[in-house]
């Protein structure tokens, strides 16, 4: 894709799924890629595959951690013109009122406080470097809400609010911020997603599959492909004038209905 051979790319939770296909994705067009996770094993097994892409183990609610992260990525990378922002946990699943202020604060810290603790550390870097693109995961469940999974959404939605607001803060300065809002995303962990709904709604697994298929308007689950593909377009030269947007990658997905 234009203009990304020789960008420098960082990608939180980079390791497995979404993130490690960004990674690849932008390693195969020529980008220098370094990527962090918190799950050592895909880590190893990314850098046995793909030695080229640089790891680091961060959390990103962790603020150490995100310091030592910057730390490690501009010694491999030597600057910065990408960050995406791609780490985040399903948090729990439950009525609001069964819900631990414990499980919503962590929920919160990892998928808001580390995209805050990231580009604040980041925004320099591009700045220096004469602009660049920010990448912000947010999800379907930012634009329509998400029944049981209200840490989630309530999150995705703040991606939102954080990305446009980013985007008219920092676009004088020559940085792009957009949020992409993948619908599910095939995989493991939608699957964990879709086994702890049906725990709470008393309902069939497989129904609970169907269901949240009978919501989307292409009846399909989103590949992790189609996801990585809108985020290079986004910081190539083709998308040099896409500023602010939270554009929805999700064959349509309507609000996840109860079932019930």
């Amino acid at each position: 894709m234009q203009g990304l051979s020789g960008k420098r790319v960082l990608i939180t939770a980079g390791g497995a799924g979404l993130g490690r296909r960004t990674a690849e994705s932008f390693a195969d067009a020529g980008a220098r890629v370094h990527v962090c996770d918190i799950d050592e094993a895909a880590l190893g097994d990314l850098a046995a595959k793909r030695p080229e892409i640089g790891r680091s183990r961060a959390d990103v609610a962790s603020e150490q951690d995100v310091d030592r992260l910057f730390t490690e990525a501009m010694a491999h990378l030597g600057g910065l013109d990408v960050l995406v922002n791609n780490a985040g946990i399903a948090g729990p699943t439950g009525g609001i009122e069964t819900l631990s202020l414990e499980d919503w604060k962590r929920c919160l810290a990892v998928n808001l406080d580390g995209m805050f603790l990231c580009t604040r550390r980041a925004v320099p870097l591009l700045e220096a470097a004469g602009g660049g693109a920010i990448v912000n995961l947010s999800s379907a469940a930012g634009l329509y809400g998400f029944p049981n999974r209200s840490p989630y959404s309530t999150a995705k939605w703040g991606v939102i609010g954080l990305t446009k607001t980013l985007a008219m803060e920092l676009g004088p300065r020559g940085i792009r911020t957009n949020a992409i809002c993948p619908g599910p995303v095939a995989g493991a962990r939608i699957d964990r997603v879709i086994e702890a709904d049906a725990r709470v709604s008393g309902l069939p697994l497989e129904e609970v599959r169907e269901r949240y298929l009978r919501t989307n308007a292409l009846r399909t689950f989103i590949d992790a492909a189609d996801i990585a593909g809108m985020i290079l377009f986004l910081c190539s030269d083709l998308g040099r004038r896409i500023n602010g947007q939270a554009i929805a990658v999700d064959g349509y997905t309507e609000t996840l209905r109860t079932g019930r």
